[in-house]
């Protein structure tokens, strides 16, 4: 299940994109299939050692182009591991809510992407996120949990502060919202609840089936209860400097 709109943050074979926060995957493994050269990053070992299985089986039953590459790095997202302007493109999709200091991890964002280079970054929406934690404080409270909710303009102006543009926004999953909901009420832990398993039910046949109905659905739901806000930005490239002889003629 992608969040990343993946017509609007275009990726071209060879670049070196990087996963923040990846957790699962999911979308290093789409990066991946698409003829990228991948860095799942996160802080979760156990999480990295799954992804790292996972490249290994898509690169043996041929899933992913010969050139395309992929690897695993643990570390802060407060202090990336890379040199400045690394990389191509970077996602962080679910991640900054959970960072205290997010401002720093922004920074690092901004620092490590190329000038010209495009971010996206997606963080729950905030009328969804604001009724899961009215409903339920395990949602948010429990160790590694949200520590905040965005509101989209909060988000833009953060990341803009530091020098970033912005491209464009959507929202997705509005079919999980109601899921979430239904959690928060019964218990976050309560999967033996008969209606969080039905709906449960809806999602998995949605995501592997896709039928036009929970298409056309997800598509009127999405601004007014998607899970997820994605907003898109870029680096803006370094300005450019004065040819020799115009420097001299201006002395």
């Amino acid at each position: 299940m992608l969040t990343v709109d993946f017509q609007r943050f275009r990726v071209t074979p060879g670049e070196r994109i990087m996963d923040m926060g990846c957790g699962a995957g999911r979308h290093a493994f789409e990066l991946y299939r698409r003829g990228a050269n991948v860095v799942a990053f996160d802080l979760d070992a156990d999480e990295l050692a799954g992804v790292e299985t996972m490249f290994g089986a898509m690169r043996l039953e041929g899933e992913v182009p010969e050139k395309a590459s992929a690897e695993t790095v643990q570390g802060n997202a407060l202090d990336l591991p890379f040199p400045d302007d690394h990389f191509d493109k970077i996602i962080a999709s679910e991640v900054l809510e959970h960072i205290p200091d997010d401002m720093s991890a922004m920074a690092e964002l901004l620092r490590v992407l190329k000038p010209g280079g495009q971010l996206a970054v997606t963080v729950p929406s905030w009328l969804p996120e604001r009724v899961c934690w009215a409903l339920s404080e395990d949602y948010h409270t429990a160790p590694g949990g949200h520590v905040r909710i965005y509101t989209r303009a909060e988000l833009e102006a953060k990341l803009k502060s530091l020098g970033f543009r912005v491209d464009g926004h959507h929202h997705a999953h509005g079919l999980h919202a109601p899921y979430w909901w239904i959690k928060c009420a019964v218990g976050v832990d309560n999967d033996a609840n008969p209606l969080a398993k039905a709906y449960h039910q809806v999602l998995v046949w949605d995501i592997m089936k896709r039928p036009l109905a929970t298409r056309l659905a997800e598509r009127v739901m999405n601004p007014l209860i998607g899970k997820s806000v994605v907003v898109y930005f870029t680096k803006p490239a370094a300005p450019s400097r004065p040819a020799a002889k115009e420097t001299a003629d201006a002395v």
